[in-house]
């Protein structure tokens, strides 16, 4: 009867986690879907404006800029780290945090680095690792505002613009489909590193072979890329927060689904072993009743 008694506890148990994390799983699935649509919706923006800084970049117009000039030598830099701020999201937290763990240490062979670290996870990480961060973000969940990423962005624009920082990356995880995430590095400043990487525009496509495309300003060169750069730089940072808080959802999504299937696999293991153990002793109680007729007689 014992442990008939200590099954069906277990089983309990094992039902009640279920419920959660069946829960969890649809919660994440509804976030997932809402935080895929703003980022489907950023992402048509944020790659035409990409596009046609780049355009200008490589016709000369915008060589000028300086949020597109590469410094001459590399002194400090700063890794902005993307976490999440709750767990249970699978290898979604491990897999950032190896690739700017190895981008730290590669990076300070050469210069001074700071660390900038979004998520609780993050945090707690570097803390443990005792790797000294200089910023710390904590509002950013699966909704994050433009309006929270516009002043981090205003502010790494101008320590790039007064040379107290060479060099931007981002650590973070990229979506590219709803199967497929990947935990990478970035470099945001300068702006030419991200034009390097990017495959070329359908406007330089139509134009390959006729030499540079010629652009008429109005009013001026300078007043347009005073505007259009910075933009399509606050553009590419916030993507770097929406794919994170897309591929987050995906990920903890999984893993409930995960943890839901083996907690119905394990309640179907502890039913037949409790039918076992029901059946065993319920035969045992019929061979003792046997047994004593068979004595009374």
């Amino acid at each position: 009867m014992a442990k008939t008694r200590a099954i069906v506890k277990r089983r309990k148990a094992i039902r009640n986690i279920r419920k959660i994390t069946r829960t969890m799983e649809l919660i994440a699935t509804a976030r997932f879907k809402k935080a895929m649509d703003r980022a489907s919706q950023a992402e048509a923006y944020t790659r035409k404006i990409g596009e046609l800084v780049a355009d200008l970049s490589r016709s000369g117009a915008a060589a000028d800029h300086p949020l597109l000039e590469e410094h001459p030598k590399t002194e400090k830099s700063v890794l902005l780290t993307l976490t999440s701020n709750r767990g249970l999201c699978g290898g979604y937290n491990a897999n950032v945090l190896r690739s700017a763990t190895a981008e730290y240490r590669q990076l300070t062979e050469s210069h001074s680095v700071d660390l900038e670290v979004a998520g609780k996870r993050g945090i707690g990480y570097f803390t443990h690792q005792q790797i000294p961060m200089t910023q710390r973000y904590l509002q950013f969940d699966d909704k994050p505002a433009f309006d929270e990423v516009e002043p981090i962005a205003e502010r790494l624009m101008a320590d790039y613009i007064e040379h107290r920082i060479d060099r931007l990356d981002v650590a973070y995880t990229r979506f590219i489909s709803a199967g497929r995430q990947q935990a990478e590095v970035v470099t945001l400043l300068p702006m030419s590193a991200i034009d390097e990487e990017e495959e070329p525009s359908e406007l330089e496509k139509v134009v390959a072979g006729k030499g540079a495309v010629e652009y008429e300003f109005l009013p001026s060169a300078e007043d347009i890329l005073a505007e259009l750069v910075p933009a399509s730089f606050k553009a590419q940072l916030f993507k770097c927060f929406l794919d994170a808080a897309v591929s987050e959802q995906i990920s903890r999504m999984v893993a409930m689904k995960g943890a839901t299937e083996n907690a119905d696999s394990l309640i179907k293991r502890l039913t037949m072993r409790y039918n076992r153990a029901r059946q065993s002793q319920i035969t045992s109680e019929l061979s003792e009743i046997i047994g004593t007729a068979e004595a009374l007689k």
